[in-house]
């Protein structure tokens, strides 16, 4: 027999990229009766409690809080907007019971909103959606509105939940209505209203065993692995023998070190958690994704999550260029390798694989931003490393190659759509939709994977910083053809020393240069991008000859260009086969592979050589 709990609501707030949702979840934690702000967290966006968040803007890990309105108890879960971590979006409908679905009042709903948006359908929640910042100067809420209930019609939405109920809101004022009028807004009182009035409690079954889905991870130094999930049936308690069962249906008895719970953002120890809620528990050191804590004398285990496959692979490696040591505090082969074991524990999309040399790894993600994100994260923690350029993975499924295949959306001024459309052909994009509205163009596409990588860059020059992108992944496809070959020829140091302002003004004359005058430089660190196809050896470590003798030219002031600066997601978009990312706590450098010349060229003619073999 089930029941349904009245005193809990499990909620996940969804959303794209920028429509404000961690900023309306910091309005509802401020606002509820539990929360508490100390003095040294009066900060906006406390969700985004991750520095690169707070840089980037963005929601990156999966988090939880709790709040208290009425007597309830509301569990909101505020997940990653990004397509690259799409896959705890996907997690997180496993355990919740509603949906906040947030529309960006100008905006209207947008291609990563409509993949949330139809795996909530799939579970059968209930949605709420809330039309956010309608305080903007063009925003058009209702217009939004006949949108978003368009989206539910072409997602199969049922008639109950396409009659989903509406709040207004402007998420930085931290206020929200029944209607779209600023002036009648007081606090986000009608958002609490609607979520006790709206959203059902969690459905727990008084039959069932012990049942609990391992829904993400997290680790503690004190405590270890911890594991957070919804508990579907029964107590968990501390030091409770409890069965554990992994992905593969095996099954072990394993003892709870401890049991938490939340209050407001903050994590609690707690005796004991009861069916409905969602906990974490820890003591478990294996314990991974989509796996069932479960009763020891009658198991019964829930169906696993399925979790993506890695789309994006990299090689890491132990940083191997003149100055490793000088500016990170871990540089070995050990050091490196702990590092990524650590991080494959709490993050299921990664796969870390072993290659032929013990200094590198072959790192898999959900994509660059994926990656990318992991290489920033360990080189603010002092790890210094080397990275390849990103390639995509490839599957062959009876016999035939297949890829992975993505859902990108431009928007962009009307006069660049033409650009794009130029830009996407060459990469093998198919046109899916096209609309002009109000001066903007809104395009989607079906491309390969492979002809997104290194285009970020390109298509934010091409549109000179006015485009925006973004795109969700759409799964694995018949192989789509050979792209074009985009080569471009690196400006490279031929010598050891430091950059001076007559040879940067001498080498600016073949390309953009990366660097400016007094920065250290190595024999074959990439200095510029050559305007040819080709390489060219530089030394721009050296000085003018000082004479006796004035030129013609004596009095004239030559000039040096500012140089591009490559952060590490300009690098990787940047490099070629033949060349690397170093990636120190101070510094961000491009370097070939092998950096002596005459390394290069026995290189290129031992690959010659070797494919003149394979053709005869």
């Amino acid at each position: 027999m089930d029941t349904i709990r009245k005193d809990i609501r499990n909620i996940a707030i969804i959303a794209h990229v920028d429509h404000g949702k961690t900023t309306l979840v910091d309005a509802l934690l401020k606002q509820s009766e539990n929360f508490r702000l100390k003095a040294d967290d009066d900060k906006d966006l406390i969700m985004d409690s991750n520095e690169l968040e707070r840089e980037r803007g963005i929601t990156i890990f999966s988090k939880n809080a709790t709040i208290h309105y009425k007597g309830v108890k509301v569990n909101i879960v505020d997940t990653p907007g990004h397509a690259d971590f799409g896959g705890e979006v996907e997690r997180i409908m496993r355990m919740v019971d509603g949906v906040l679905l947030l529309v960006d009042a100008k905006e209207g709903p947008m291609p990563q909103t409509k993949f949330v948006l139809r795996k909530a359908i799939q579970a059968g929640h209930k949605v709420i959606v809330v039309v956010n910042k309608i305080d903007k100067p063009d925003a058009r809420p209702m217009w939004a509105l006949d949108q978003t209930f368009d989206l539910f019609i072409e997602l199969g939405a049922s008639d109950e939940q396409s009659n989903f109920p509406v709040i207004y809101a402007a998420g930085s004022q931290g206020k929200a209505g029944l209607v779209p009028e600023l002036d009648t807004m007081n606090d986000v009182i009608p958002l609490f209203d609607a979520i006790l009035r709206y959203m059902p409690g969690p459905r727990i079954s008084e039959v069932n065993p012990l049942q609990m889905l391992t829904v993400s991870l997290f680790y503690d130094n004190y405590k270890g692995k911890i594991a957070i999930g919804r508990l579907y049936s029964g107590t968990l308690k501390k030091g409770m023998r409890v069965m554990h069962v992994n992905r593969k249906g095996e099954m072990k008895k394993v003892e709870i070190a401890s049991v938490l719970g939340f209050d407001g953002m903050k994590r609690i120890d707690v005796d004991e958690a009861t069916a409905g809620d969602i906990v974490c528990i820890s003591g478990i050191s294996d314990v991974s994704i989509g796996e069932t804590i479960t009763d020891i004398e009658n198991p019964m285990p829930l169906p696993p999550i399925e979790i993506d496959e890695p789309t994006i692979k990299m090689v890491f490696g132990v940083n191997t260029s003149p100055f490793t040591g000088k500016e990170g505090s871990y540089s070995t082969s050990r050091n490196l390798r702990e590092r990524l074991m650590r991080e494959l524990e709490t993050d299921v999309a990664l796969s870390v694989t072993a290659t032929d040399s013990p200094d590198k790894w072959t790192v898999a993600g959900r994509g660059e931003l994926h990656l990318s994100i992991i290489i920033e994260k360990m080189r603010r923690e002092g790890f210094e490393l080397e990275v390849s350029k990103p390639q995509v993975i490839f599957h062959e499924t009876d016999g035939k190659k297949k890829e992975p295949v993505e859902l990108v959306s431009f928007e962009v001024p009307e006069e660049f759509g033409g650009t794009v459309i130029e830009m996407m052909g060459r990469r093998l994009g198919i046109m899916k939709d096209m609309r002009v509205d109000r001066g903007t163009t809104h395009m989607d596409f079906n491309v390969p994977t492979r002809g997104l990588i290194g285009i970020r860059n390109a298509f934010l020059t091409s549109t000179k910083g006015k485009g925006i992108m973004n795109s969700i992944f759409l799964g694995y496809e018949d192989y789509k053809g050979d792209l074009p070959p985009e080569l471009h020829g690196s400006l490279v140091s031929s010598d050891n020393g430091e950059s001076n302002s007559y040879g940067l003004i001498t080498a600016q004359g073949r390309g953009r240069l990366f660097i400016g005058p007094a920065i250290q430089v190595y024999e074959g660190m990439v200095i510029g991008q050559n305007a040819k196809a080709d390489d060219i050896l530089l030394n721009i470590c050296k000085t003018k000859e000082l004479t006796n003798f004035r030129t013609k030219n004596f009095g004239i002031q030559e000039t040096l260009d500012v140089p591009k600066e490559m952060g590490l997601e300009d690098a990787l978009d940047y490099i070629a086969d033949d060349e690397l990312v170093e990636v120190t706590p101070k510094t961000i450098r491009i370097r070939k592979t092998f950096l002596r010349e005459s390394d290069r060229k026995k290189f290129d003619r031992d690959s010659k050589n070797s494919k003149a073999e394979q053709v005869i």
